[in-house]
């Protein structure tokens, strides 16, 4: 489209979403990450648990690994058999046996979440372009991107960690996804994801943002453990989960894939009125 060079407010239509891929598109419950940083940190002799493996999901996967050192709970450990804090050379070694165990994982838990294929065709039909981004390096997506794709979901722009100097919570991956769809302004894209770094990087490139409870990594459940799970328990943990994104400065929170439609409508009202993210 052509530039807006007056910078009045945008009105028009939502022109694209960038969506997440674990938690988001693919493997309900983000189960295969976060298998993998616990068992990366085992090898060398460290336990971490599940919520602490998770605490920095979304962010590329080294970047991950260097946040989760720098937690005080799990640098006491390592000091406890290691004899010193995690430094950088750590970080490398650690990186270096995740690169592979998540390739290998990535080959089990590439299955659509249920609901996408049919809530991207509605998008298609409203005109609106598929953008995706992750915390995934390119490596890894060599084997996603064409599991995804025979299933049935074929994005129209990936984008992935190591396209860009640095992954979430900066915006680069969107703004990418941006100059690859040829879409302008940023309030014309709307960030969809499973993570808190999710939304924080929707709201650091000017998009409105979607965060999704029941599906991804906040909640953490295969869709078999969600779905056998007592409603009252469910139901407040997955209100937990929405105060989570409201505090992350979420402009709308959903339960599954399908429930952004009606959000997707309700911010081209909003845009028509003049309002921007």
């Amino acid at each position: 489209m052509e530039a807006n060079t007056q910078k009045q407010a945008y009105s028009g239509p939502i022109q694209g979403v960038v969506l997440d891929w674990a938690g988001t598109t693919v493997d309900y419950g983000s189960m295969g990450p976060a298998a993998v940083f616990t068992e990366v940190f085992r090898k060398f002799g460290v336990e971490v648990t599940i919520a602490e493996a998770r605490q920095f999901m979304g962010r590329e996967k080294k970047d991950h690994i260097r946040s989760m050192c720098r937690l005080p709970e799990i640098a006491d450990r390592w000091r406890l058999v290691h004899g010193t804090p995690p430094d950088e050379d750590d970080v490398d070694a650690l990186y270096a046996e995740t690169e592979p165990m998540m390739i290998k994982a990535l080959e089990k838990h590439s299955e659509l979440i249920p609901g996408l294929t049919e809530t991207v065709a509605t998008l298609r039909r409203k005109k609106i372009k598929i953008g995706s981004c992750t915390g995934y390096t390119a490596s890894m997506m060599q084997v996603l991107v064409p599991a995804a794709s025979a299933q049935g979901y074929t994005p129209d722009a990936v984008v992935c960690s190591s396209d860009v100097p640095q992954g979430r919570p900066l915006p680069w991956m969107c703004f990418l996804n941006a100059i690859r769809l040829q879409i302008y302004p940023m309030e014309g894209m709307v960030k969809i994801g499973d993570t808190i770094s999710d939304i924080a990087e929707g709201l650091n490139a000017g998009m409105w943002t979607i965060g999704l409870t029941r599906s991804g990594n906040e909640l953490g459940l295969a869709q078999e453990e969600a779905e056998q799970m007592a409603p009252r328990d469910l139901s407040r943990r997955l209100e937990s989960v929405r105060q989570r994104y409201r505090d992350a400065g979420a402009h709308y929170v959903v339960e599954e894939i399908w429930d952004i439609l009606p959000v997707i409508d309700a911010i081209e009202h909003r845009l028509a009125r003049g309002e921007k993210p």
